[in-house]
């Protein structure tokens, strides 16, 4: 129970401080688009990397991101942990980008503020005007920020069971609609349980796995192809 109590509290105490860091970024009146994402990008980096080593997760990257920028990464989703371990992912190779979530995690009263403030894109899936404004939003951020990666959950939602839940539409329409090239990404563990254990005396490794390049259409089944690769090559681990 204390242990629980004291990551949670670790994590929004560390959360608020990060909150101000953001918002220095976010209301700054003088400084580019692309710049405010790249700064963000590093807070959130830095943030995930504190709460991690906090923890005692590390993460092993079987593959490699590839250089250029403007990628869609689509990735298995099971615990809050997801976020923060591709966020330490992409710290090691400079990447900036903007999470898809939810409009009601914006309306948290914990964390609705920080994935305001540190530059996440909130899509409501039950608002026909609200889908329209998030895609033109996608598309005009876009277009002003050269080397901005979208990061996207294509299952919409937590999936605790085994294998890959059915996909949302959402991820192949934002690579279509602006022309942008996908990378699947699976996080070979149940990171559920993984947090639920943390933190943790001896290092606890993290495997996850980057694919190569592909592109929108059914995206649902490459997607599970590439998983079905690394299930097998994965034979016997945890």
């Amino acid at each position: 129970m204390l242990k629980d109590l004291g990551k949670f509290i670790f994590m929004i105490e560390l959360g608020f401080k990060y909150i101000k860091i953001f918002k220095q970024t976010y209301f700054h009146p003088f400084i580019t688009q692309k710049y405010a994402y790249q700064e963000l990008s590093k807070a959130r980096q830095e943030y995930s990397n504190k709460v991690l080593d906090f923890l005692n997760i590390k993460v092993k990257l079987v593959g490699e991101l590839p250089k250029k920028d403007k990628i869609l990464y689509a990735i298995n989703h099971r615990s809050l942990l997801d976020i923060l371990v591709m966020e330490n992912i992409f710290s090691r190779y400079n990447k900036s980008g903007t999470w898809i979530a939810k409009q009601e995690l914006f309306e948290d009263p914990i964390y609705g503020r920080f994935f305001q403030y540190s530059g996440c894109i909130p899509v409501d899936l039950e608002n026909k005007k609200g889908l329209v404004r998030f895609f033109k939003t996608i598309k005009r951020t876009l277009a002003k920020v050269d080397d901005l990666n979208i990061y996207i959950f294509p299952e919409g939602e937590r999936y605790n069971g085994e294998g890959i839940k059915q996909f949302q539409s959402g991820a192949s329409k934002i690579a279509k609609a602006n022309n942008l090239d996908i990378v699947p990404v699976y996080i070979n563990d149940k990171l559920e349980k993984v947090f639920k254990n943390a933190p943790y005396n001896e290092p606890y490794t993290v495997e996850v796995h980057v694919g190569g390049i592909i592109n929108y259409e059914n995206l649902e089944e490459k997607y599970l192809e590439f998983y079905k690769s690394v299930k097998e090559k994965t034979k016997g681990n945890k």
